[in-house]
């Protein structure tokens, strides 16, 4: 117990800090740099990533190689709860840097939703990728649509995630009431992925890129056979309600073991974000080190192949920072303040 308290000696480690050390180390493994999550006279910086089955955390990890190697900071990835969590470390300066999805930073820019009430001081730095929406069920489950999930045991998501955010969303556009309607369990992309395998739930929602290691993992085990149900049909829906924040996309056919037609869904912008008050030169480095290497993220995860700089520069919803104003307008786009 003293253990998991952090008291046990001056030496230890706890374990969030032994995740962010983790990831950090992680990070530069790939990019051939170690062990630099113990250099010393460097400033630390930390991003909030997700959990260990997204692609948020192996891209953060990624993106912390890169800084500590080129950037002249310490940097490491910290595993958390995603979206919602990473806007509130943020906010409060816990931590450096975000993945956050497109619809929770506005709601968090905004003071809506589940920040009703609590604008949080944060800014873009850039839009990184597409986060698909995906809703995952064993094939043969007769789950076809969103709407068979009435009376199903279904995770929508880590507490604190914008894959929550997002799911409840899709199911509130079938007509479904999450407290009502379905037996909701509330497990990250690892968790979900493996309480399919074992029967414990009949689907799951994760919203992040393609692929997502944790489903890609859940569609080669032997004898599993999963389905993604397109649901780009509650799109009008979704953007009546919730504003012009999600768009059709489609996960690509042969990405995971069993999809043979792409698959129509909802997506939303994954966005790296700071606080405002983040040094300006600091975040214009932090960028200008990401999109001078985009290919040693690529050789991370490959949905760093989606980074651009025009779609970089497309966040409509909330404001950019100074130091991502000024990288962009050097780049010939002019971004929101």
């Amino acid at each position: 117990m003293a253990a998991e308290n952090g008291k046990h000696g001056g030496n230890g480690l706890t374990r969030r800090r032994l995740l962010k050390v983790s990831a950090a180390v992680g990070g530069a493994l790939l990019l051939g740099e170690y062990p630099f999550a113990f250099a010393q006279g460097k400033q630390r910086i930390s991003i909030a990533t997700g959990g260990m089955g997204g692609v948020y955390f192996v891209m953060g990890g990624g993106i912390a190689g890169l800084l500590t190697k080129h950037a002249g900071v310490e940097a490491t990835a910290e595993v958390t709860a995603a979206s919602v969590d990473n806007c509130k470390l943020m906010g409060a300066k816990k931590s450096d840097l975000g993945f956050v999805m497109g619809d929770t930073a506005y709601d968090a820019f905004k003071g809506q939703g589940v920040f009703k009430g609590r604008a949080l001081p944060v800014r873009t730095l850039a839009i990184l990728y597409p986060g698909y929406a995906h809703l995952v069920a064993a094939q043969g489950s007769g789950i076809r649509k969103v709407s068979d999930l009435k009376a199903k045991r279904v995770s929508t998501g880590a507490p604190g995630s914008g894959t929550e955010v997002m799911a409840l969303r899709i199911l509130d556009a079938a007509g479904i009431n999450h407290e009502k309607d379905i037996k909701k369990d509330r497990l990250g992309a690892s968790e979900s992925a493996g309480a399919l395998k074992d029967g414990k739930i009949d689907a799951f929602f994760f919203t992040g890129g393609v692929p997502t290691g944790s489903i890609l993992d859940l569609s080669a085990t032997p004898g599993m056979k999963i389905a993604i149900i397109a649901h780009d049909d509650l799109l009008p829906a979704m953007i009546a309600k919730n504003g012009p924040i999600y768009y059709k996309s489609a996960i690509p056919k042969k990405v995971y073991s069993g999809i043979d037609e792409d698959v129509p869904v909802s997506a939303v912008g994954n966005l790296l974000m700071t606080h405002k008050d983040l040094d300006e030169t600091l975040a214009y480095n932090i960028l200008k080190t990401i999109f001078d290497r985009v290919p040693d993220l690529v050789a991370i995860h490959k949905e760093a192949q989606s980074i651009n700089l025009k779609d970089a520069a497309n966040e409509k919803g909330v404001p950019y920072h100074k130091g991502a104003q000024k990288f962009f307008k050097e780049k010939g786009f002019d971004v929101p303040a």
